[in-house]
Parts: structure tokens; C-alpha cells; sequence
């Protein structure tokens, strides 16, 4: 039996592990390492620290349909939508921009939920804060190593983390990847953003028009969202809460900063956008160092192979493009390579 080790609990991670454990559910051991305290990556939802119940969208808002995904990656929206994952956005989103026969879908559960769900359909022994620190081979199999706890082998790894993060792997892997490909994976690049989440009591009601919006002429503040009404869910049955997403710029010129430093001047931003806003009970603030893939792998091919005797791949939004169908095509690239030489 196969031991399998996808490292990254996010959506192409959670997404891998769906489809191998469905093309090949009794010849595999598929095991999933994240360095996080639970599984979303980028797709994430937080918890009010105050009450459970009140969740916010630190990443990923909603799922955007273009009319080619809508047919291509078809079974995978109606599954979501029939298991009740996903439902048709109908809230107002003040800017959105959208073309023709395109749609968006929320998660009333929060984002993660997606992620959630596939997890626990691919039956994967899940491990968080794990950090991956070296890969090694040794006799034939892949050797491992995480900042703490014994290293551990197995016979296939895929990674889905952020390509810099692959580039900072070390031991033999850093040996394994072909000088072409170093140059290659060296071109992907990322934004940065900071978001707030901000938490209510139960039955606040936060007073404007629009559920979300896209703001045009603040340096600092790219889009807001009031999380309970996005997900058309009352404020009487759940806290309310609001997420802020910053401009790239705001991100990049405060990457370095500590959060502690940058919140207070987010915030001060939101209350010259929103003066009338009520006082949170709690606040929370997320750095994405790595936010949404602004230029991708060379000819976007969904996954890269560093290694094929045992095999060693790479995938994620770096290989095709920031959102869930490039997800969902990164992670049927990966499956489809490791069935189709399993086969041979």
C-alpha cells in the first residue's frame, strides 16, 4: 500500500487527496501535513475568540463560476451546492465587476467549509503544525523532516504550498530540482495583503446598504465585507461580523511590519470609510504574505514533476491561477500524473 504524503491542507491539498482517494480508495494511505492550526490555507475562516458561533473570511470571499469552468469543472460546483456548501450569492456587492454568464457562490458555513469537506471525503489522516523543513531520499522513498517530532517516510509527496516555500525546503530536494525548473519556480510571484476580521455580538446590526464592496479611492482599504450578510445569514442568529481586505500596495509597503503595528492603521481607515460603525468585541489580523498568484508558472500546467522514481510533485495556484477552479485544475493535474504512471 501507497503512503502518500500531501503537505498543505488547503484547496488544491484537501482537493488532491478527494480525487486520489476516489480513483484509488483501497491501495493508498494518504496522509495530509500543515504547518497551520487547522485547515483552510488561503481559503480560511476565523473564529470570534468570544463565541464560537461568529466566523469571518479572513481569505477567500466566495467562489467566482466563468462560463468555461461552469462546464468544465461542473460536477464539482453542483456537488458543493447539493451537499449545501455552497449556495448562489444573492447579496449586494457595491463594485463588483462581472461579465457575462458568470456567478458567484457563498459558503454559508464560512470558506473553509469547502476545504472541510474534502478533507473528510478523502479519509486522510490530517496533521496540523507540522512544518516541513527537509525531504530526503532515502532507499528508494522519501525521508521527511519537520521542525518538531521524528521524521517520517513515505512513498510519494506532493507539495501545494506557496512556491517560495518549496524553494525553501532543504536537503535533497534542493539537489533534485533541475536548474531549469529553479528558474522557472524563481518567476512565480504573489501580492500581499493584510485583512481584519472584526467580531460583533449577537443581534448588532451594522448599517449599510450592501453586504461587500469594493473600494476604489483609499490607499489603504481594497474591499470590505459585512461576513453574515455575504452568506445571508441573520445577525440575530449569529454575531456579526465584518472582514477588511487592504490594497496590494498597503500590503507590500507593510510586509515587513509586525501586525500589532499595521492594525491600528487599518482600522483608523475603516473608521473614516465607516464613522458609524459600532465597536467590535473582538478584532483579529491576518498577514497574507502570500495573497493571490500575480504571475504563474510558465505555461500554467497545473503541476510540475521535481522527481518521478519515487515521485515528488509540486502543485497549487502557482501552477495555474488564484482562485477555486484553478485549484481544482492544479489538483486533477497532480492525480492524473500519479494514476497514469502507476498504471505503466
Amino acid at each position: 500500500m501507497a503512503r502518500i504524503l500531501v503537505i498543505g491542507a488547503g484547496l488544491t491539498g484537501s482537493l488532491c487527496a478527494y480525487l486520489l482517494r476516489k480513483q484509488a480508495a483501497s491501495r493508498l494511505q494518504l496522509v495530509i501535513w500543515d504547518k497551520a492550526r487547522g485547515a483552510g490555507g488561503r481559503m480560511s475562516t476565523s473564529r470570534s475568540p468570544s463565541d464560537p458561533n461568529c466566523t469571518v473570511d479572513l481569505g477567500a470571499q466566495y467562489i467566482t463560476v466563468t462560463p468555461n469552468y461552469a462546464k468544465k469543472h461542473k460536477t464539482f460546483h453542483d456537488e458543493l451546492v447539493a451537499e449545501g456548501i455552497c449556495k448562489p450569492l444573492s447579496a449586494s456587492i457595491e463594485g463588483m465587476m462581472m461579465t457575462e454568464g458568470t456567478y458567484n457562490l457563498v459558503t454559508p458555513q464560512g470558506v473553509s467549509s469547502i476545504v472541510k469537506h474534502y478533507l473528510k471525503q478523502s479519509g486522510a489522516d490530517v496533521f496540523y503544525e507540522r512544518h516541513v523543513t527537509h525531504i530526503n531520499l532515502r532507499e528508494g522513498r522519501w525521508e521527511v523532516c519537520r521542525k518538531f517530532g521524528s521524521p517520517e517516510n513515505f512513498d510519494i509527496v506532493v507539495l501545494t504550498m506557496p512556491v517560495p516555500q518549496i524553494l525553501q525546503l532543504q536537503g535533497d530536494i534542493s539537489k533534485l530540482i533541475k536548474e531549469s525548473q529553479r528558474r522557472q519556480l524563481e518567476t512565480v510571484s504573489y501580492s500581499s495583503r493584510y485583512a481584519l476580521g472584526l467580531f460583533y455580538e449577537t443581534g448588532t446590526r451594522i448599517d449599510v446598504p450592501w453586504a461587500a464592496k469594493y473600494i476604489n479611492d483609499n490607499p489603504c482599504i481594497r474591499f470590505i465585507s459585512i461576513d453574515n450578510k455575504k452568506r445571508n445569514v441573520e445577525s440575530s442568529e449569529i454575531g456579526s461580523s465584518l472582514v477588511v481586505h487592504t490594497s496590494v500596495p498597503f500590503g507590500k509597503e507593510h510586509l515587513e511590519q509586525d501586525k500589532e503595528a499595521v492594525q491600528p492603521q487599518i482600522l483608523r481607515e475603516l473608521d473614516s470609510i465607516l464613522p458609524a460603525l459600532p465597536k467590535p468585541k473582538d478584532v483579529k489580523c491576518q498577514k497574507w504574505r502570500y495573497s493571490q498568484v500575480t504571475e504563474a508558472f510558465p505555461n500554467c500546467p497545473g503541476q510540475i514533476t521535481l522527481h518521478s522514481k519515487p515521485f515528488l510533485l509540486c502543485g497549487g495556484d502557482g501552477f495555474t491561477h488564484s482562485n477555486f477552479d484553478g485549484c481544482t485544475e492544479s489538483a486533477l493535474r497532480i492525480v492524473e500524473t500519479l494514476v497514469s504512471q502507476s498504471q505503466h
